[in-house]
């Protein structure tokens, strides 16, 4: 249920309005679950925590999952919230429990400040693009289409059914079993079916990593993908055109908006589709489980890089076969976040970017080795993290490349699952490194790496540099 081992669960807000949207007063409610009504009305009014067969009657009763009551997503709720009244524009100081407490006791009052914020980024981002040059309104930060995109893939846990079974589906039927010819497979698909012809880019414009003319019928592919990344655009090119309904549907079906969002949502699903039909659910499973997730070994059966196998193993969340719930993100060095997927409750910030403590931006220092980290989030909760880097561009010496950093990572209680945590002490909290979901929102004040003053914090004067610093100062000791 996405909560460590041990935690009391408190769902007396979902369980009130689930009651009254049945229609349901107290007494016919605890009659159906069995219970008193004195105990019903403990735990609605956060009395009593829900105990395992209560909970599991309550699913029952009332038609909901059982992972409906888990505090994930009011925790993912309270971090938007704490980044809404956490932007300078705001200007107050709110208590993380203040927060919290919003988030769980008045979650539609939360979403409705959170969407106010929203909205308000939004008509900053219209006065920036109309304000002149020297505008204090062009200094407003703009929303990002992204934003709404992530929370699309979240409330979907990351895993998409339909684009699963349809990729398992076309799988079957191309006899893709693993490494292997799978670009010169889908080459032949597209051609038969479609009347596309693949060709390769001239070497200028090998920036354009995959590049379709539908009226010419040709797929044009950079000429520096390996055999993994040109099936995986092959794979993409496929899910627009067999399957461009379904990612329609999908996306009519989201709360992503028009324009932007919306066309990179439809992008998002056809990667999504493309990962699924090179690495089929049931056998990449059926893989990650046997190799004990190691990376390495999974590219080499699947025949797809390093970085397709980390985005691959965050959507592993098909009801009855799940695999460990990882987050992933991809970063440059300066800390731009360019894909970040979550099927855990590990909630990446919106503003004011990430902690500098977090291992990803350490694997630049260290080219190609997977690295290792057991990191602490402010409110406790441990996360196992391994991060890589990884190239893209061309051969040559002139030739253009891009480096990012990309890092995957679960509840600490998954890692000895994983072939990366063996001889790291995880039940030893010494060996967890304290971070944060970035300095403009993190409330530690013990951090030296910090970059700005802490969440409600103040700031106080360096007297030897007669400068202002974070309070407390930290440097030297002082």
């Amino acid at each position: 249920m996405g909560r460590p081992e041990g935690r009391k669960v408190y769902a007396h807000a979902k369980l009130r309005r689930l009651r009254r949207e049945h229609g349901l007063n107290q007494v016919e409610l605890a009659r159906r679950l069995g219970i008193s009504t004195s105990y019903l009305n403990q735990i609605e009014h956060n009395q009593r925590p829900l105990t395992a067969p209560v909970l599991l009657r309550m699913a029952e009763v009332l038609g909901v999952d059982a992972e409906f009551f888990s505090e994930a997503e009011e925790e993912r709720l309270a971090t938007d919230l704490r980044a809404a009244l956490g932007d300078e524009a705001c200007g107050v100081a709110v208590p993380a429990g203040d927060v919290a407490d919003v988030a769980r006791d008045h979650p539609e009052v939360a979403r409705a400040l959170v969407a106010l914020h929203r909205r308000y980024r939004d008509a900053a981002e219209r006065a920036a693009a109309l304000a002149a040059p020297g505008d204090a309104a062009a200094a407003l930060v703009p929303a990002e289409p992204h934003d709404d995109v992530r929370d699309f893939f979240y409330a979907h846990h990351n895993h998409f059914e339909p684009l699963d079974a349809e990729a398992e589906r076309t799988a079957d039927a191309l006899g893709l079993a693993g490494a292997g010819r799978a670009a010169d497979a889908l080459a032949r698909r597209l051609a038969a079916r479609h009347g596309v012809t693949v060709v390769q880019a001239a070497p200028e414009r090998a920036a354009d990593v995959r590049r379709f003319d539908p009226g010419r019928g040709l797929l044009f592919l950079s000429p520096w993908l390996d055999d993994g990344r040109r099936a995986f655009q092959l794979a993409t090119q496929l899910a627009f055109l067999e399957h461009g309904p379904l990612l329609d549907a999908l996306v009519a079906r989201a709360d992503v908006g028009p324009g932007p969002s919306a066309a990179l949502a439809r992008i998002g699903l056809a990667d999504y589709f493309a990962g699924a039909l090179l690495m089929p659910y049931t056998a990449f499973h059926a893989a990650a489980e046997e190799l004990r997730y190691d990376i390495g070994l999974l590219q080499a059966r699947f025949g797809v890089g390093f970085e397709t196998v980390c985005h691959r193993l965050s959507t592993l969340q098909r009801t009855g076969r799940r695999g460990v719930p990882f987050s992933f993100l991809r970063v440059d060095r300066a800390g731009n976040i360019s894909k970040r997927q979550s099927a855990t409750d590990f909630h990446f910030s919106r503003l004011g970017g990430t902690c500098p403590l977090w291992t990803v931006y350490e694997a630049f220092s260290a080219p190609g080795r997977v690295l290792t980290q057991v990191a602490e989030m402010p409110d406790g909760k441990r996360y196992f993290w391994i991060a890589r880097t990884v190239t893209r561009g061309g051969s040559g010496h002139r030739a253009r490349r891009a480096e990012f950093a990309v890092a995957l990572g679960c509840e600490l209680r998954h890692a000895h699952r994983l072939v990366y945590a063996e001889g790291i002490a995880l039940d030893d909290p010494r060996a967890a490194t304290p971070i944060g979901l970035g300095c403009r929102i993190c409330e530690r004040r013990d951090c030296a790496q910090r970059a700005r003053p802490p969440a409600g914090g103040r700031l106080a004067v360096d007297a030897d540099r007669r400068t202002q610093v974070p309070y407390p100062v930290v440097d030297g000791g002082r």
